[in-house]
């Protein structure tokens, strides 16, 4: 292999790894754009079964309580996760992620995971190409940030330190 292509294909991976599972670099939104407002799956609308709201294998109930169109009504910011980890590895790391900054925002912030196998409109309506994929949202229903790929509790922490 030459040199030349060495290096391109090493470029590609590299960028593949920092970004997740088949991302692009924004879902359309503008920050400042309003949230798509629509009924997603919660726990209580799956009987309590994880399983029909999540490919997840550790689930949180806090992140099931919601529908997005729901949250949207309370007043109060909140985090959107798209993750699908089923079949992506950074989405479960990511979810592990989310998990640890509910217990420093529960109380200010709702936090929804979205999977792509139980929402797919929420993908939709989201524009959201590939997992994960981040949104915080403002207590007035405007987006404020959107991340794709997985982050640093740091970043996240940063970012919704941001809108509270």
């Amino acid at each position: 292999m030459n040199k030349r292509l060495f290096l391109t294909s090493l470029c590609g991976i590299v960028f593949l790894g920092l970004t997740g599972c088949n991302q692009k670099l924004s879902s359309g939104f503008e920050v400042g754009a309003r949230a798509p407002s629509l009924p997603t799956k919660t726990l209580a609308d799956a009987g309590g079964d994880f399983s029909k709201v999540t490919t997840y294998r550790q689930p949180d109930p806090r992140m099931y309580q919601y529908s997005i169109d729901k949250a949207l009504l309370i007043g109060k910011p909140l985090v959107l996760e798209f993750a699908t980890p089923g079949h992506c590895t950074n989405c479960d790391e990511q979810l592990q992620m989310l998990k640890a900054i509910m217990d420093k925002y529960q109380d200010k912030l709702i936090f929804i995971h979205i999977d792509q196998y139980e929402n797919p409109q929420a993908y939709k309506a989201y524009q959201v190409m590939g997992d994960p994929w981040t949104f915080i949202i403002d207590k007035n229903g405007i987006v404020h940030f959107e991340r794709a790929g997985r982050m640093l509790y740091g970043e996240l922490d940063m970012a919704i330190k941001q809108i509270l």
